[in-house]
């Protein structure tokens, strides 16, 4: 009878960052670590992955089984699809196929958080989660407010958001979710972002409703942002 190999910690780290397609150090900032250590010491052996650590990753991750990240037995993912996604294999070292489980998408309050920022590190619990059919990987989910985007979007349409760590691998034209500083003031809002041709450290701010006035900003000035993934409406009250 041949026994059956776990993961290390080592090898379930290197799994979860091929499967959130994240470096170390851009994990450590998802899951809340303000420096990048952390993980390349789990990543070298030196160190495993401890409860509170667990804990942080079940939180951005909420589709991430908790039991299979302390002990490495059972499956990565808690619920089924028929999605295929690459997981590494220990006994191989090499990535092979695997189901990508239903995932279970995070609902945040930002109102009750007070911004993007908390949520996106991490120092808010969800209020809710939604889980939809292949739908494309997402972060996170937050109610709309305003009405910049109507009639594509109406105030208290949800919409569900992939964050973007790098400011400046923009996806011209594309609907995002962003904060950021200007003349003070904070501002979250769900805006297309065109480039500025003749300042490639400015993006301009377009909203769908011609009322507002297109507006442009420093890329210094975004405090975060998330490529708008898909977006919910309720059509009636109950």
């Amino acid at each position: 009878m041949h026994k059956i190999r776990t993961m290390t910690d080592a090898q379930r780290i290197r799994t979860l960052l091929e499967y959130t397609r994240l470096n170390g150090k851009n994990f450590a900032l998802r899951i809340g670590l303000n420096y990048p250590d952390t993980i390349y010491h789990i990543l070298r052996g030196r160190n495993g992955i401890s409860d509170k650590l667990a804990d942080r990753i079940v939180m951005a991750f909420p589709e991430i089984d908790k039991g299979w990240l302390r002990s490495g037995e059972g499956e990565m993912l808690r619920a089924a699809t028929g999605r295929r996604l690459s997981v590494f294999d220990p006994a191989s070292g090499r990535s092979d196929g695997r189901r990508l489980q239903r995932q279970e998408v995070p609902l945040y309050d930002f109102e009750a958080v007070a911004g993007l920022v908390p949520i996106f590190t991490n120092r808010n619990a969800p209020i809710d989660y939604i889980s939809i059919p292949d739908l494309p990987r997402c972060d996170g989910a937050v109610y709309v407010r305003g009405d910049s985007m109507y009639p594509l979007l109406k105030s208290g349409d949800i919409v569900m958001y992939k964050q973007i760590q790098d400011y400046y691998n923009i996806i011209w034209g594309e609907m995002y979710l962003i904060s950021f500083s200007y003349e003070g003031e904070e501002y979250i809002t769900v805006k297309f972002i065109k480039k500025v041709e003749e300042h490639p450290d400015r993006v301009l701010l377009v909203s769908h409703n011609p009322h507002h006035a297109p507006k442009e900003i420093p890329v210094a000035a975004i405090r975060a942002l998330a490529l708008v993934k898909a977006s919910i409406r309720f059509n009636t009250m109950g």
